[in-house]
Parts: structure tokens; sequence; C-alpha cells
């Protein structure tokens, strides 16, 4: 049977004997008995070879320095193994210091016999681990790499996949169910000369291995917990990601991730292998799992380097002529930018300066290039996402007139700034686009049909406003007028009503703003979809404890002036926000339009219009044939009016919505001070609804004759709410008026509202907004246009 899991161990997974210890612990209890192994050498064990190496080529003595190798090796026998298992290591030990020996007393050592002495570390640790886990009684072997993997010689050897996948299968149908433990970092040419992999070589041996033997996950176990989306070492809060597309991680990887290195990736393109990254000192803990074909993007990973090699140049060819020579070679930049004037530049780490210097100077005739400069002084900091265009915006505002424009590759976004301005430009790009989302809650006040819409429409819209804004909006509180329900986490959009009819239980405002206190959330905001006067009292309250509103009530902003005016002192005293555009026009953008013409400089001088749905309904109907009393019954029926029909008759309505509009435009006005001429005659207005009902036909006449007498002067009937500087002397009034036939009034939809705006700019020819002005879907949208406008206003800061 093809093994299911394949784990490698770095040297800092094995630089002791607790080390080892807890390596073979790992193995027994997260592992299987047919489970492959790939070590590095233990601890530090490469760097003392090669140290001899160095050593040797300067003629100096390095007897001394390999009997402190040989010393530690044999520490690490003796601390873990009994004295059978021991005696084997012990013999094969001295064997290899013979070896050594010979090896570093040659004159001149050539590149395989120089391979052959760094490989011993990997071939120590793969001996001394299968033989801990024989001494805890499971099967295990060691194996040397060199025996499977069959490599073409170049800068970096090319593995021969096929003949080595034949080499692998046969060596696992030959140790069914035993654990086998394979050197990382080494293999060998087809004359079986050692060869080295390279940088990170062990973890490329791994997802070789996993690749080659068709393994379901290669886990590497090394001193970190996983993938970070900064660096700990440098950002707080930085925080491990659970999971990460493969292509993510190649391209983070490609930019210098400590963690990563992109040869390690490639082997496990075109497979089906996941990728663990765990650490080998914490196994219970949370790790990252990289999958190969995932289509969801991970959260942002923020990345630097604090210095980069920038080439800049003078290129004849187009660039992605160059760039391709670059893919040929095997080396990509970091990032590159198209200047003016055939002007490009391209950036590398350090290491890969050598080698690009080579492929510019092999194209230089080729391509035409010519004054190619290094510059050193220059560090990286990029951003690593699926949805890099996402978070574009918030990364480009925060650079510096120093720094380069963002390189977009779909998957990364990347500028090079001067070294002392990676680290502080790093922290801000994790915070904007990398740290913790912030968690906007809100609070539904008002569950009846204008907010049944809202939550549609909010569900629908949510994700959208989330990654434009990359922040959490979260439904966090239901209110009715009797019963609440607020919740920890986000409330179920599919599922709230049911979710409400389990949970919510009674209200009372101090019980309300305790909780309130104790949702977890960066900033909440109440949506008032009610007519409820008491809530209204609430607002100083609700400001008090930081709470934005969203108001589609319109008593607050039509209540006293003194309780207005502190409203809005408390806004401004604090970074509060309160918008209630839904309270006048529903979804049309009436305060919106006063306030970009405030903005712009001009002067409003009259709003004027129709407020009302119900009475633009009943006057277009109303032409004198049935009494204007059977048509208000009649659009009872159809649900036209308010439940009472006093409610729209009286004009109060209107009157508020007039008040509303004159104070954003300025006007320190009261109710009362816009005079109303009520549809209702007063000895009518506080009787109980039925007696209405039935005198409601004493309207009649006064209508019939009004109508009369607009019509015989080629004139119709409206009720109109209107306010205007009248030789300077302000003048605000809610009436039936008399108007042309071809007057904006006049031809509506019934329905419909009509806002006219006279201005500086808009003076013979008005500004009009039309359209319906009520319903539950446009006053929800007018919502949560306010809803999205506060949350942009919030991320402003």
């Amino acid at each position: 049977m093809t093994p299911c899991h394949l784990h490698k161990f770095g040297g800092s997974s094995l630089a002791d004997a607790d080390c080892y210890r807890r390596v073979a612990h790992i193995l027994l209890t997260h592992g299987h008995s047919d489970d492959l192994v790939v070590v590095s050498a233990a601890g530090k064990s490469t760097n003392f070879l090669y140290k001899l190496l160095d050593l040797s080529d300067s003629k100096q003595l390095w007897q001394e320095e390999l009997q402190l190798l040989i010393s530690y090796q044999q520490n690490l026998i003796e601390q873990l193994l009994s004295n059978e298992q021991a005696r084997s290591l012990r013999e094969r030990l001295s064997t290899d210091k013979s070896q050594l020996s010979t090896l570093l007393a040659l004159t001149e050592l050539n590149d395989y016999q120089r391979n052959q002495v760094v490989s011993f570390g990997e071939r120590w640790s793969s001996r001394l681990l299968a033989a801990l886990l024989r001494e805890s009684g499971v099967a295990a072997a060691d194996v040397d790499a060199r025996t499977l993997l069959v490599a073409d010689e170049g800068a970096v050897p090319q593995i021969r996949i096929e003949e080595s996948r034949r080499k692998l299968q046969a060596l696992l149908a030959q140790h069914a169910n035993e654990r086998l433990v394979i050197t990382g970092f080494i293999c060998a040419n087809d004359k079986g000369d050692t060869l080295l992999l390279g940088r990170n070589g062990s973890d490329y041996s791994a997802t070789l291995f996993a690749s080659l033997a068709n393994i379901d996950r290669v886990t590497i176990w090394t001193d970190v917990e996983g993938v970070f989306n900064a660096d700990p070492n440098r950002i707080n809060d930085a925080k491990l990601l659970k999971s990460m597309s493969l292509t993510e991680a190649n391209r983070l990887a490609h930019l210098g991730s400590p963690v990563l290195h992109s040869r390690t990736l490639q082997p496990l393109f075109d497979t089906e292998v996941s990728l663990a990254v765990r650490s080998s000192y914490a196994p219970h803990t949370d790790f990252t799992l990289i999958a190969p074909k995932s289509s969801q993007a991970s959260a942002p990973v923020v990345t630097s380097l604090p210095s980069v090699s920038l080439f800049s140049l003078n290129l004849s060819a187009e660039l992605p002529q160059l760039l391709d020579a670059f893919v040929e070679a095997g080396l990509t930049p970091l990032a590159y930018w198209a200047l003016a004037h055939k002007r490009v530049e391209l950036a590398f780490t350090h290491e890969n300066q050598k080698q690009a210097q080579v492929i510019f100077e092999a194209n230089r005739q080729a391509l035409g290039i010519e004054d190619l400069q290094v510059n050193q002084e220059l560090g990286l900091v990029a951003l690593v996402s699926a949805d890099a265009n996402l978070y574009r915006r918030g990364f480009a505002r925060l650079l510096s007139r120093d720094a380069h424009p963002l390189c977009n590759d779909g998957l990364s976004l990347v500028t090079l700034v001067p070294k002392k301005q990676v680290n502080l430009l790093t922290q801000k790009v994790h915070r904007r686009c990398a740290g913790p989302r912030k968690r906007i809650g809100i609070l539904l006040l008002g569950i009846g049909n204008i907010g049944e819409a809202w939550v549609d429409l909010f569900k629908r819209a949510r994700s959208a406003l989330n990654k434009e804004l990359e922040v959490s909006v979260e439904l966090v509180g239901l209110l009715s007028s009797k019963r609440a329900l607020l919740s920890e986490t986000d409330i179920d959009l599919s599922n709230w009503k049911q979710e409400f009819e389990q949970r919510a239980t009674p209200w009372q405002y101090s019980h309300l703003f305790e909780q309130l206190e104790n949702l977890e959330c960066d900033e909440l905001i109440a949506l008032d979809i009610s007519a409820s006067a008491d809530l209204t009292l609430q607002y100083p309250e609700f400001f008090a404890r930081g709470i934005h509103i969203v108001s589609a009530n319109k008593l607050a902003g039509s209540g006293p002036l003194t309780f207005y005016q502190e409203l809005k002192q408390q806004l401004g005293n604090r970074r509060l926000f309160w918008r209630y555009n839904a309270s006048c026009g529903a979804g049309l953008p009436v305060q919106h339009v006063l306030n970009d013409l405030h903005n712009s400089g001009d002067d409003v001088q009259a709003v004027g219009g129709i407020f009302s749905g119900t009475l633009c309904w009943l006057f277009e109907n109303y032409d004198a044939k049935k009494p204007f009393s059977e048509l208000v019954h009649e659009a009872k029926a159809l649900g036209i009016t308010e439940p009472d029909p006093r409610d729209d008759l009286s004009g109060r309505d209107m009157q508020r919505k007039l008040l509303i509009l004159a104070r954003e435009i300025g006007y320190e006005l009261e109710l009362d001070d816009i005079a109303l001429q009520s549809l209702v005659p007063a000895h009518l207005a506080e009787i109980k609804l039925d007696a209405f009902l039935e005198r409601m036909s004493q309207l009649d006449d006064e209508m019939f004759r009004q109508y009369q007498a607009a019509a015989e002067q080629n004139k119709v009937l409206r009720y109109v709410a209107s306010l205007e500087l009248v030789e300077s002397k302000l003048k605000a009034q809610v009436g039936i008026e008399w108007v042309d036939n071809h007057h904006p009034y006049a031809n509506l939809t019934p329905g419909d509202n009509v806002f006219v705006i006279r201005s500086h700019f808009y003076q013979s020819n008005p500004l009009i907004i039309r359209g319906p002005g009520a319903g539950r879907e446009v006053t929800a949208a007018a919502v949560q246009s306010d809803l999205t406008q506060i949350c942009r206003d919030l991320l402003q800061e």
C-alpha cells in the first residue's frame, strides 16, 4: 500500500537528545506504521562540516574540530540508545570518522568529495532516528537518498523523476509497514557521485518524495507553528494562518519568506499532496495547511526584506522578452517596473544578484540592454493574497513619496522603499490590510416590513461590503418593541426569524445598554427602523455610549430644536455619525443632494415638493367624479394610507419631513414654525377612528369647491410642502396649492414623491428629484446606503 503521510524534521528539531525523543514521540502519536520520514542534519552539523572543509582548504588543523563533531554524535547515541543499538551506531560512526579523515587529508578535494563530506550530517540523523524508533519497538530502517534520487548535474541538480520514482516504489514494496527514515538534502548522479540539493534541500527532498510516492500529506516539522500573516518577531499581533493556497504560498516563498522556499513547493504543483507546516516543539497547537488546489483565498500576508538588489537599465526590447529570459534561466524577479523612456527596473534578493547579473550580460546584445546599474539601498515590503486587488487602495495610501509604485501581479502587491522605512511600512500595511479586521456590529431596532426588507438586502450586500471595506460587518442585535435578541456572534441571516422567536427575551433600555457594552465590536451602529418616540428619546444615551445611528424614524430629526441641537453637539464632540436620509424621501437622495450643493459652494434658496406618497396618490386620482372621501376609503382598502387615514390627511408627516430638510440646510426651525393646513377639520381630528370614517364625507364639499375653483384657472390641486426665502424672510408651509398643469407637481405617477430645489446655480431651471418616496424596499435601500457610508467614514480615520 502507498504510505499516506511523510514527515520531515529540520536540524532545529533534532538539535539534542530531548529533541530526538520529541520527534520519536510525534512519529508514534501522529503517524502510521508505513509513514516516510525525511531528516536534516542534527543541529548545526552541516555548518560544522563546511567549517571542516574551509579548514582543510586553508591547510589549517581540522582534527580537533572533527573530534568535537564526532563527540557530539557519540553523545547523542549514548543518551538515546541501549547498549546493543548504540554499539552498532558507534561502529558505523567510527568508520565515518576514518572516511572523513581520509577525505579532509587530501591535498585537494573535487566537488563530489566535498559533497560527500557535507552529506554525513543527514546520514547520521537518519541512522540515529531509525535506531531510536526501533528502540521504541517499531519497525524502522534508515535510507540513504543517494540510492533513490538520480539527478543530472547543473547549477542545481535536476532529478530524473521517472527513474527516481521507480526506485522509490521498489523500496516501498520491500518495506511494507516499516517506517523509512530518509536523508534529505542529498542525491546522486548516474555514477553514484554525491550531489547536494542546495539551500532548503531537505524540505525539497520531502515534497519531492511525497510527490513520487503519491502521498496525501507531507508535514514539515520545524521550530515555528506555521506561516504567520507577518513576521511574529517584528509584528506583535501577527496571526497564524490555518490554511493557505499553494499559489499564495509559492508567491510568498518567492518574496523571501523565512518559513517557505519556492523550490520546496514546486513538486506539489499538479498533485493532490497537501503540505502542513507545524512546530515539533508544540505539536498540539494549530498549524498551517497549504492546499494544492484550493480556490479559496486565505488572509493576506505581509512580508518584507530589509535590503534588495535593484537593477535599473535601458531596454530596447519589450519588457516581457527580458522576463522570459529570466524564466528560462529559472530565476524570477521579486518585482519589476516599466518606467518612462524604455527604462526598466527589476528587484532580486542579494542571494540572486550574481545570477541575475549573468543573465543580464548574456542578453545584453540580443535585448539591447544599456546603462545597467545596481542599487542596494532599498528594502522590500509586500502583501500576498489571491485577493490582492482588494487591498491595493489601502496599501497605496500608506506609501511615502520615496516608495516605488505598487507592482501588482494578481497574487501580490510589492513596493520598494529606503531601508530605514521598511519596518515602519511593514507595520502599517499589516495593521491596515492584514491585521485583525475591524468588527462592526449592527443593531436592528424594528423588525417589521422594512426591517425584514433590510435584512434581505443586507444578506445580498454584505459580502461585497466586507470585501470593499476590508471589515466584518455583522448583525448582532434584533429588537422589536417588546423583545430583544443580542448575540456575541453574527446572527444567521438565513434563519434570523426563527432564531429571534427562539432566543429573544423581554428588554428594558437600562439592561439593553449594559448588554451592548459587553459586545466585542470595534463599532456599533443602531438602525432605527421604527416610529417610536420613546426610542428617539434614547438617542443621547446611544451617542454617549459611542453607538452610531441610522434613522428611518423622523421623530429625532424633527423633534424640539434644543433636543436636535444637543444631538448634533454630541456628534461634534466625538467621532460619531448619525445619518437619516431614509427619514425623508425613502431611497431618494434628497439629503445627499442638499449636502453636495452646500459643499460645492451653492446657496439653497427654496425647497418644495410632495413628500407623501399617499397624498400624491389621492390628488393624482381625484377628479371630482367621485367624492374625495370615497377615494380615501379606496386607498385605505388598498393599504395606501396608514390604518388611520388622518395620519396622512393631517399633513403632519410632510411637515416633519420639511423640517428635517430645513434643518439640513441650516435653518433653526421648530415644527410649529411651519404653517400647516390639515385636510382634517378640527372637530374630526380627535374623535375615534370608526366615527371619523363614518363622518369623513364632511371633507367632500370643501375639496370639491377647491377642485372647481382651480379648474376654472386651468390648475390642479396638490398637497405641497414649501420652504423659501421671500424678501429675506423665511416662509415655510404645508397645505393645498393650485398648480399649473405643466408644473413638476402636476403630472406624477400616483404614489411618487417629488422634491424641487432652487439655488443660486439652479434658479430658473430648478433641480428636481422624483420617484417612489415610500415602500419597504426603497426605504431599506436608503438605510443600507446610510449604513455603508458610516462604515466608510469610520475607516477614513
